[in-house]
């Protein structure tokens, strides 16, 4: 007499559906780990295609990060270019003036060590790390006022370095972009 015949037949019921259930377990596990090593290997850890470099020791003298070129500025296809440097204890500027519903470009450096740059109630949370450029792309969906911490802890005087990003409809900011090459909200 098998062991199968020996048992009743709830008993052979209630094993046949625990082995199913424990299969289907086991493939749902199994195309989890597959899910997660391909986003690791292919999404989150492979480099980025353009990573640009800057000397941070000239940073301010010349190139891109000059202090007259910090700030917001109009690009020839409607978009707009923030660029801004991050440094112990400040963001220069200290206010960023953006429009909303437009495309913004926010390219960044810091000229010493490593700065967070963290605009509180969107998706925009980077590192900026002296030798580097980070960029990131945003759109603001309503004007407002957003604060922009440091969230990278960068010595003592790390919990003052924040600054401000002041969001302002976007015919008002046209307005403003015809008269100025670059724009803060710093008076």
């Amino acid at each position: 007499m098998s062991v199968e015949n020996s048992q009743p037949a709830s008993a052979q019921v209630a094993e046949k559906i625990e082995r199913r259930w424990a299969a289907i377990s086991i493939l749902i596990i199994a195309f989890l780990v597959g899910m997660a090593a391909y986003a690791g290997l292919y999404q989150a850890t492979m480099p980025q295609t353009q990573v640009e470099t800057i000397n941070p020791v000239t940073l301010h003298v010349t190139g891109e990060f000059v202090e007259t070129n910090l700030g917001t500025a109009v690009e020839p296809d409607g978009s707009v270019t923030v660029r801004a440097v991050g440094q112990q204890y400040s963001f220069t500027p200290s206010c960023i003036l953006v429009p909303a519903e437009t495309k913004v470009v926010i390219r960044a450096t810091s000229a010493d060590v490593v700065h967070g740059l963290l605009i509180q109630g969107t998706n925009v949370n980077t590192m900026l790390v002296p030798g580097y450029v980070s960029e990131q792309t945003a759109r603001f969906p309503e004007p407002g006022e957003h604060l922009m911490p440091c969230q990278e802890f960068c010595s003592v005087g790390h919990e003052g370095m924040w600054a401000k990003v002041k969001v302002i409809d976007r015919q008002a900011f046209m307005a403003l972009a015809a008269d100025k090459r670059r724009l803060s909200c710093v008076k």
